[in-house]
């Protein structure tokens, strides 16, 4: 791209709606001859092999991602991120971009560098995929990055693992250039870059507002959905973006979560309002402050605002449930540079009939069905498609077809046991018989459900999640229609013939009460006058509790302000 291209797209950017993060939008992509220059140039220079991870953040850097960051962290840059969440100009970056390679081959060259020196960065092809001009080299101290940035040192902790798994002592800091681009497979055909983007957004569909959605290791569930709809009632535009690497193996592989997202957008979505794009950003578990990289990632895509929900990034129990919001209390709208939106934890309550969080919705857990992410991969897992409350099946069967591994094993167990699977979809099962229903004796033991406490509450769910509503609306309809042919002949008839029935009961007991005898001669075979006297009014009561048949004569009453037709359309005439 020509100097005064550069400058037609910088002018263009500055008319958006949104700006890049830092006011710029890296490109550190080389194109053309000056990219077959340095191609020729970096295989003269000492090469430093690297992994996937650092391809994918090499990459990240070069095509804006990460702006305003050109390269990999200079020491008071990455010490000033762990310690304050901030570069050390003052601007807001939650997460270090740092550069330590392993391995001894690796430490033999970084011996040999200074800084100014630059150095070639290739992939396992053995082929360059970078260049990093070096302004400094330190020491990295992984227990000091563990502790900042995760807030622990457990090796439990999948970030903290990766730091020792992945990292080495000596940390190179400059900016890189970018050599060549990997290719994403299945997902290539989608890949979209920030200039990509904002181009899409700003100029071709000429939104004023874009809410950008990131999602990790689920297919699409409808608490997503909740989010999406209620940001696309008041935004232009809807961006999802599923990541799509480094996801753990008991996860659904990411080309089949992309196409069970596909399949839900194609379906039900506004197709000229959501985009759909694979992000290919590697996951630090950094929990909230990997909420606060996510908001900057998609600002640098163009989105106006951050959709955020309840456990955005979060890694096991590691930190509390709303951290990934809490923490952007640390920071001012202004200096974050996007709207962030935060969404509490979605569920489906039957009593409503719909979607909800505590903040809409007042009914008790046992109307509830959980949306929980590992509750719904081990649904999948075990061959059962979740209900359809939580997840459209257009998601959940192409989903299931890419969960790993799948089935059961010899004692009915999947990967996590079936008892907490149960608990984190279906709560009410363990203190309610069913959905809606009255309280247990003795509320049941996740560490003693089955395989069958499962299928019993699956096919409750199936049969009663939507009846439950459904039956309120029914008795509600029929106490309410004065057009009775809205309503079925059998249930007056119905109640017609119990009262008949009844009647014929009370006349029975009432020739019994004339002829009951004081005293009974056997109390185990006959009954005396006081005995049938209490049955009669029982039965008496019982002919009053029978509801009454509505039929259309008997509801004349509530006709009483009849007009003839004419005069409701305004005509005077008789």
């Amino acid at each position: 791209m020509s100097q005064d291209a550069k400058m037609v797209s910088v002018e263009k950017l500055n008319t958006y709606p949104q700006q890049p993060h830092g006011g710029k939008l890296v490109n550190r992509v080389l194109t053309g001859a000056e990219r077959d220059e340095a191609m020729e140039r970096a295989k003269q220079l000492p090469m430093i092999m690297v992994d996937l991870e650092a391809v994918i953040t090499l990459e990240m850097i070069a095509t804006g991602v990460l702006s305003p960051n050109e390269g990999f962290m200079v020491e008071e840059d990455y010490k000033s991120v762990l310690t304050t969440g901030r570069l050390k100009n003052g601007l807001v970056w939650p997460v270090p971009l740092s550069f330590a390679p392993i391995g001894d081959r690796n430490k033999q060259v970084i011996q040999s560098l200074s800084v100014g020196d630059e150095v070639a960065l290739a992939d396992e092809t053995r082929e360059p995929v970078a260049i990093l001009k070096l302004d400094d080299i330190f020491y990295y101290d992984r227990e000091f990055r563990a502790k900042n940035l995760f807030g622990t040192n457990d090796r439990n902790h999948p970030g903290v693992d990766a730091i020792y798994r992945r990292m080495g002592d000596t940390a190179l800091g400059g900016p890189i250039q970018l050599l060549r681009r990997v290719h994403w497979g299945p997902f290539e055909s989608l890949r979209m870059e920030p200039k990509d983007t904002w181009k899409l957004f700003y100029e071709d569909k000429k939104f004023r507002s874009v809410g950008g959605f990131i999602t990790g290791a689920n297919p699409l569930h409808r608490g997503h959905e909740y989010i999406h709809r209620n940001a696309l009632e008041e935004l232009d535009g809807l961006f999802v973006q599923p990541l799509v690497e480094l996801a753990k193996r008991e996860y659904t592989r990411h080309e089949f979560r992309m196409l069970s997202y596909r399949s839900v957008l194609d379906t039900y979505y506004p197709k000229e309002r959501t985009i759909l794009a694979p992000l290919r950003v590697t996951y630090i578990f950094a929990g909230p402050r990997e909420a606060v990289l996510h908001a900057l990632i998609m600002k640098n895509y163009g989105c106006t605002h951050a959709l955020i929900g309840r456990d955005h990034a979060g890694v096991g129990d590691y930190y509390d449930k709303y951290a990934s919001h809490t923490i952007f209390d640390e920071y001012t709208k202004e200096e974050l540079g996007i709207d962030i939106r935060l969404f509490h934890e979605v569920f489906y309550c039957t009593r409503c009939d719909s979607l909800g969080t505590v903040q809409t919705c007042p009914h008790e857990d046992r109307y509830k069905i959980n949306i929980s992410g590992t509750g719904i991969r081990e649904l999948l897992r075990y061959g059962v498609l979740p209900p359809k409350e939580i997840v459209r099946p257009e998601s959940a069967r192409i989903a299931m077809q890419g969960v790993q591994p799948k089935g059961v094993d010899v004692n009915n167990q999947a990967i996590a046991p079936v008892g907490k699977t149960i608990k984190s979809i279906f709560p009410y099962y363990l203190h309610t018989s069913r959905l809606g229903g009255t309280k247990r004796n003795q509320p049941l033991a996740v560490e003693e459900l089955t395989i069958e406490d499962l299928e019993a509450a699956i096919n409750d769910v199936r049969s009663n999640a939507d009846r439950i509503y459904r039956d309120i609306y029914a008795e509600f309809s029929y106490l309410t229609d004065t057009l009775r042919s809205t309503q079925p002949d059998w249930v007056a008839d119905a109640r017609e013939s119990i009262k008949r029935q009844q009647e014929m009961v009370v006349e029975n007991l009432e020739e019994k009460v004339k002829n009951a005898p004081k005293q009974a001669s056997d109390e185990f075979m006959y009954q005396n006058k006081e005995e049938a006297e209490l049955e009669l009014e029982v039965a008496k009561k019982i002919i009053a509790d029978i509801p009454s048949p509505l039929r259309a004569e008997e509801l004349q009453y509530r006709v009483w302000n009849a007009l003839p037709y004419q005069r409701y359309r305004g005509s005077d005439e008789e």
